[in-house]
């Protein structure tokens, strides 16, 4: 049994890493600082969500809320703009996880399978290009295209004999092209991820199973996706870890009056009751509610990992 080392030696050992590699330490200050400064820092003004709505006196100096400081978070329970903004926060974020999430899996395979090295750089950098596109940019697109009148999509419907749909100014159709716009938006780049863990996977796993017979879909079924199968453990669980939240920008952006009913999300109710509707105390106890559910969420994925045997994110 190996006795653990003095204090003073460990002391010693920090004090040699830090000469040896003082360069890199020093390079870590300002990626450090920008953590204190932008992200802890601000923390300390998830008080307001307990306190009064008062922005004109220091933070420590305004009055704690009624209830015991939990007036906010009741009057948002009791709200129903609330839940309808969690219910379509959950529904399209569960619609992402469903059509999304599997969609770069597939393409990362197909690319793999390709045997042409230049069609494979061309369309993979096709497929990842809207990534670096802006909301703006991607509605402006969207909008000529599903547009109920001038829409591309529906002049070719029309052409053909049928009749307009509505892409954007209908619920349900609303919900389907939200979903199917961001997939096409991130697909491409979360192929990247995947493709980079098919190339880890050792070449002989492969020629073995060609030597014993094995088609190409058994190569993918019985080699190529369970090696993926850590990676895909690690992007789902951070994925799960998002449930109650969502960016800001693709919401609003793709939102109307006419889809109000599933285009609010926390986000935008945030945005709406907090900075135009000037409740921003109300609106920090729905942002600390969202980050303490999306917590709950990724600690019951991690938890749901390892006890399938595999390592999570801890």
């Amino acid at each position: 049994m190996q006795m653990a080392k003095p204090l003073s030696s460990r002391w010693r050992s920090v004090g040699n890493r830090m000469k040896r590699y003082w360069v890199l330490y020093i390079m870590l200050l300002l990626p450090m600082a920008y953590l204190v400064v932008f992200k802890y820092f601000p923390m300390q003004y998830l008080a307001m969500g307990f306190k009064q709505n008062n922005i004109i006196q220091p933070l420590w100096e305004v009055p704690w809320a009624n209830n015991n400081g939990f007036q906010w978070f009741l009057e948002a329970f009791k709200n129903p703009a609330f839940w309808n903004a969690v219910r379509n926060t959950l529904m399209l974020n569960i619609l992402d996880l469903i059509i999304g999430f599997p969609a770069p899996i597939i393409l990362a395979i197909l690319l793999n399978e390709l045997r042409s090295r230049k069609f494979k750089r061309v369309t993979q950098t096709i497929a990842y290009m809207p990534h670096f596109l802006s909301w703006v940019i991607i509605y402006g697109l969207a909008a000529r295209l599903f547009a109920p009148q001038d829409g591309l999509i529906n002049i070719l419907i029309r052409n053909m004999g049928g009749e307009a749909i509505p892409f954007l100014n209908e619920s349900t159709h609303w919900v389907f092209t939200y979903v199917l716009v961001g997939v096409w938006q991130t697909v491409g780049w979360s192929t990247i991820i995947y493709l980079a863990a098919i190339t880890n996977i050792n070449p002989e796993l492969y020629e073995a199973a060609r030597v014993d017979g094995a088609k190409r879909r058994h190569e993918i079924w019985h080699i190529t996706l369970p090696c993926l199968k850590p990676t895909i453990v690690v992007l789902l669980i951070l994925a799960l870890g998002g449930m109650l939240g969502s960016n800001f920008d693709r919401p609003y952006i793709f939102g109307n009056y006419s889809v109000h009913n599933v285009s609010e999300v926390l986000s935008t109710y945030v945005y709406t009751q907090g900075i135009r509707s000037y409740q921003y105390s109300y609106t920090t106890a729905v942002g600390l509610f969202q980050s303490v559910v999306n917590v709950i969420f990724l600690v019951a994925a991690n938890i749901g990992a390892r006890k399938i045997g595999e390592r999570g994110l801890w």
